[in-house]
């Protein structure tokens, strides 16, 4: 394999397409979380009804992830990107015809869920361990903040969308945008670095990509479970990330729109508030990524959790009908740390079953996070009927990010940090 230098290397050109891609279709996914207060107009749903359908979504998000990053390994990134924003499309657009719960279900919770799901984070991961040897935490740390971002800062338009026109509206948009980034990928992707000649960046001369597995996809992304399930680290890793999920795309990505409008906040407003912690998740997760590649990730992740958990215990009191000075620190802060555990949560994966393996291990742990974002999409809607307000959940949220910050001190004990590098 012959080694060059071209001025920029083709690996952040790779970053490029898929930095605009999973910032704009990242987006999509979160458009449900506008819709909760039109559906209840429109059709008189309640919120639980509304938010299990938002809940399966996240959870069909989190289980697709490994298999998806298997038929990437076997069948490409670009057919397998193509193929799920197609799919996100159609789901989408076949939402505008729904009239009850169970169809709201099938569309965005079952369709998109499958969609978003073959990329998601899994295809950072992929795209960070392909091209990059150096700076693999920064790049990680940059494409996790497109997703985050993506899911944010499309809220104020979508919600001034459902608000001017009609929730179909945004359906439409959704469906539309998906299926205008299938060209995008298809003309701008490249697969690899052998297939223009290169090496990742950073790697060393004589450097040999992983060698692929001879198993199907389905079979690779089984036995990758298997394996890793006797690890006791995957284990810190699965139930770390499931509180990740729980604490931010469940709870906070879900209902921090509902929640302030509880409290008077028009929700384009409290559309406003996401988007900007989206804001801020671009630098603290881009600095995450930075810190990664140069400290210890299990004590950057005791940090990320042990400071969520307190802020959390803060948000009840400081929800107002508009937004206050101590409800924009909030913001602030919580942006910064909004998705800062993925990058060493990546890079930590590498030491379960290697980097050949990675992005699937990584991809099972990100069910975690999945499922525990389904469980408090849900959750916190059941609470939230039954006692009036958010409150317990986010206390319950809090104190789960606390006990998780001493766990996480506790994964890859006996590994070395070269091998969680290689």
């Amino acid at each position: 394999m012959k080694r060059s230098s071209p001025k920029i290397h083709p690996g952040w050109i790779a970053v490029a397409v898929t930095f605009v891609t999973l910032m704009a279709t990242a987006g999509f996914r979160s458009a449900p979380t506008v819709l909760v207060v039109p559906l209840e107009d429109a059709f008189g749903w309640s919120r639980s009804d509304i938010s299990l359908a938002i809940a399966i979504n996240l959870i069909l998000f989190g289980l697709v992830s490994p298999f998806a990053a298997a038929l990437m390994e076997k069948f490409g990134i670009r057919r397998v990107v193509m193929t799920a924003l197609t799919t996100i499309s159609i789901g989408a657009f076949l939402t505008i015809f729904i009239s009850a719960p169970w169809q709201l279900i099938a569309t965005w919770g079952v369709i998109v869920g499958i969609g978003t799901g073959s990329m998601a984070l899994v295809f950072a991961a992929t795209i960070a361990n392909r091209w990059f040897v150096a700076k693999r935490g920064l790049v990680t740390g940059l494409l996790t903040a497109a997703t985050a971002t993506g899911q944010l800062i499309f809220l104020p338009g979508l919600s001034y969308i459902a608000t001017t026109y009609s929730w179909k509206s945004v359906s439409i948009t959704v469906s539309s945008f998906a299926i205008l980034v299938v060209p995008f990928i298809f003309f701008l992707l490249r697969e690899e670095p052998a297939e223009v000649g290169l090496l990742p960046y950073g790697a060393p001369v004589g450097w040999q990509p992983p060698a692929k597995s001879e198993l199907s996809a389905g079979a690779l992304a089984i036995d990758t479970l298997k394996q890793s399930s006797k690890k006791k680290d995957f284990w810190y890793l699965y139930g770390s990330f499931f509180v990740c999920g729980l604490s931010t795309s469940g709870l906070m990505g879900t209902h921090l729109i509902p929640a302030a409008h509880d409290h008077g906040m028009p929700t384009t407003v409290a559309a406003s508030m996401l988007a900007l912690i989206g804001i801020f998740d671009v630098i603290g997760t881009l600095f995450s990524g930075w810190l990664t590649d140069r400290y210890d990730p299990r004590k950057l992740l005791f940090f990320y959790f042990g400071t969520r958990g307190l802020s959390l215990f803060l948000l009840p009191s400081i929800l107002f009908s508009s937004i206050h000075p101590t409800t924009l620190i909030f913001v602030i802060f919580y942006g910064l740390d909004w998705v800062a555990t993925v990058p060493p949560t990546i890079m930590l994966c590498r030491s379960i079953l290697g980097p050949q393996r990675a992005s699937i291990v990584y991809g099972w742990v990100f069910t975690g996070h999945q499922i525990g974002g389904a469980i408090a999409a849900f959750g916190a809607a059941v609470l939230r009927v039954r006692l009036g307000d958010y409150a317990v959940a986010f206390y319950i949220s809090g104190a789960m990010c606390i006990v998780t910050s001493y766990f996480v001190l506790r994964i890859a004990k006996n590994v070395s940090d070269s091998q969680m590098r290689t």
